[in-house]
């Protein structure tokens, strides 16, 4: 998809994700749910082990979902994932954290702790968003924690409006 480089940091590619990515999409869902790392913080069997929260991964991609992987290039040529966005659809009888219609998929984002603040959120976001204009959706939606003011400003800069949410979460929808 694209290469970013700069000379404090090593560059980075965007590819679309693929079937083979979904045990990487897993890590990268613990990722954003330890956001902060003052929390005492998930584990992955505790992800695994709640439905809920495991459903954003388990079995991707259905039909019609799609995402895309950040991937490090070393200065000795050695590569590794550094970040991953993804969309998925639940069903209005098991919704997710950020659902607005059965319709309208929800986004997953999250970049590998030592790699925040390079703009390869911005780069995942930007890339998902123009898979799903290209695959004809009109609306996607996430849902952010209010405490997680860095990704709150992100979503509001990129032109998602709260539509919604709980005590300590908002559900955000971008239209395409």
């Amino acid at each position: 998809m694209s290469e970013t480089r700069s000379p404090e940091h090593p560059s980075y590619s965007l590819r679309p994700a693929t079937a083979a990515d979904a045990g990487y999409l897993g890590e990268m869902l613990l990722a954003a749910f330890n956001w902060d790392p003052t929390w005492p913080g998930f584990t992955l069997a505790k992800l695994r082990a709640d439905p809920k929260l495991w459903k954003y991964v388990d079995g991707w991609p259905a039909a019609g979902e799609q995402g895309t992987i950040a991937e490090a290039t070393n200065t000795d040529g050695s590569g590794a994932l550094v970040g991953a966005a993804w969309w998925r659809y639940f069903p209005a009888e098991r919704p997710g954290y950020g659902f607005v219609a059965a319709d309208v998929p929800e986004i997953t984002l999250a970049i590998a702790a030592d790699w925040r603040g390079r703009g390869v959120g911005r780069a995942l976001l930007r890339a998902l968003l123009d898979q799903a204009r290209a695959a004809g959706l009109t609306r996607i939606s996430l849902s952010v924690e209010r405490a997680n003011a860095a990704a709150a400003g992100l979503y509001t800069a990129e032109g998602f409006e709260i539509v919604g949410g709980d005590k300590d979460a908002d559900t955000m929808v971008k239209h395409l």
